[in-house]
């Protein structure tokens, strides 16, 4: 995988995982796939542990993605600086994230 890609990961069927990079040089293909893999599968998590640096297209992607699905889907495993950008522009509450103390209790980000 270089740099610039991003993978998704479809093995668990109640998660959709995302790795590499999500980026505007990647954002317009993640949002494509990542909105396909969700309308194909019943994932009700997106794992974004994988991701390996972002900005604010990535963040843009995953608020987009979420929104369209039709469900709810809950963002888990934020990269910090993708998550600092999410409360900086008060969107954080858009991503189906559990509540901090919550999170903070599972041992999830």
């Amino acid at each position: 995988m270089s740099k610039a890609d991003f993978q998704l990961d479809t093995a668990a069927p109640a998660k959709l995982g995302v790795s590499g990079v999500l980026s505007f040089d990647t954002a317009t293909a993640a949002l494509q796939a990542i909105r396909s893999a969700l309308a194909a599968g019943g994932a009700r998590e997106l794992d974004l542990a994988g991701v390996s640096r972002s900005d604010s297209a990535g963040l843009a992607c995953v608020l987009a993605a979420v929104a369209d699905v039709g469900r709810p889907v809950r963002v888990v495993g934020m990269p910090a600086g993708m998550l600092a950008l999410a409360q900086v522009c008060e969107v954080d509450s858009l991503l189906g994230r559990a509540p901090p103390a919550v999170a903070a209790a599972a041992g999830k980000g």
